[in-house]
């Protein structure tokens, strides 16, 4: 039974207090439904006839409130703001009506934000569809179920005993790509290699986390997550398949040389193989349904489900010809310019909108 005390209500601010992630906020809405807060977080709750919960989530996005945030860290150790810090920044208080204003101008201009990102992320979530109609193959449909049976010589073929593995969406999956002429069906050890080359992390280096990784799209985002321990080296146009929960989709085609989260595995076409596969396409693929379907019912493991190194190497993957494999790729380099463009303007017009919000209340316009 979760105490009530720690039920978040609507308007409530939360403000990180330790970690990489400390200062940063979040306002709780209730079309979220409901929710409890985090140990690390602590909730500030406001009098709105004084304080509208909108305005102060706003101005902690200003460059006052950034630099306070930089101006209490600890010089040594785990980031820290406590509760007092907290309590203790001043924020300067239009009257409720100019706060209305301004808070109504951010709505805008975040809405305006959200917009073109989610249109930047549908063009590349959506080349699933196109890969599918190029390869002619039918996208899986969806199965739920329960009883199905598979033949003894098949479980002792692969050596596997757990249910899951012998799924029909999972053997649909594969049927459809052995199915058709124009496509080749391989495993992905026959075109592919997995390279393990462990190295200490370093901080100079290009560093790739799973939290880099945006889902279903492949692109790099914006994380906390800092290099610690061991790391896996990857070159240029190498693939990095998330093997801790498959389900979300992260497989990235590296664009330069670096290191990443040994909870990726660091995909290299096989030197035979470079003549007959692309390395974006096979990124591409990769993040396809056709082999998300494949993974869905290959997980170990309740609480960190993840792929199985066995079990990778036998993802089974359509390759085209070459001139078909080149179509996508230029379909996927068209789509993932106009996506970055539209992510650029984005970013451009939301700080625009927090320097003119920040100009408004600090240069005296309200």
């Amino acid at each position: 039974m979760v105490d009530a005390k720690y039920s978040l209500e609507h308007g409530d601010v939360l403000f990180a207090r330790s970690g990489a992630t400390a200062g940063k906020t979040f306002i709780y809405t209730d079309d979220i439904g409901p929710a409890i807060f985090a140990g690390y977080c602590i909730r500030f709750q406001f009098n709105k006839e004084r304080a509208l919960p909108q305005f102060v989530y706003f101005y902690t996005k200003t460059n006052r409130y950034r630099a306070w945030v930089q101006s209490m860290q600890r010089p040594s150790g785990q980031p820290n703001i406590n509760k007092e810090e907290f309590k203790s920044f001043t924020i300067p208080l239009p009257k409720v009506d100019a706060q209305y204003a301004l808070v109504s101008e951010m709505q805008a201009a975040h809405k305006a934000r959200q917009g073109k990102l989610a249109e930047a992320n549908a063009l590349l979530a959506g080349l699933d569809g196109y890969l599918l109609t190029k390869l002619s193959l039918a996208p899986p449909k969806g199965n739920d179920q329960q009883v199905f049976a598979s033949r003894l010589v098949q479980v002792r073929s692969t050596g596997r005993l757990n249910a899951d593995y012998f799924h029909p969406e999972r053997v649909f999956a594969i049927r459809e790509q052995e199915s058709r002429e124009k496509v080749r069906a391989e495993r992905l050890t026959d075109a592919a290699n997995f390279v393990r080359e462990s190295v200490p992390a370093s901080v100079s280096e290009n560093y790739v986390g799973l939290a880099n990784v945006q889902s279903n799209t492949g692109e790099l985002v914006a994380s906390d997550e800092d290099a610690k321990g061991t790391c896996f080296r990857f070159a240029e146009n190498d693939v990095l398949f998330a093997r801790l929960r498959p389900y979300l989709n992260k497989v990235h085609r590296a664009e330069r040389s670096g290191v990443c989260s040994t909870e990726f595995h660091v995909i290299r076409i096989r030197p035979e193989k470079e003549d007959e596969i692309l390395p974006e396409y096979l990124a591409t693929v990769l993040r396809s349904s056709l082999v998300l379907v494949q993974t869905r019912h290959m997980m170990t493991g309740n609480t960190h489900p993840r792929l199985a190194n066995d079990d990778v190497v036998n993802l089974v993957v359509p390759f085209p010809e070459l001139s078909v494999q080149q179509a996508i790729t230029s379909e996927v380099a068209r789509r993932r310019e106009e996506a970055r463009r539209l992510r650029r303007e984005a970013e451009a017009n939301w700080e625009v909108a927090k320097a003119r919000f920040e100009e408004k209340l600090l240069g005296g316009a309200v």
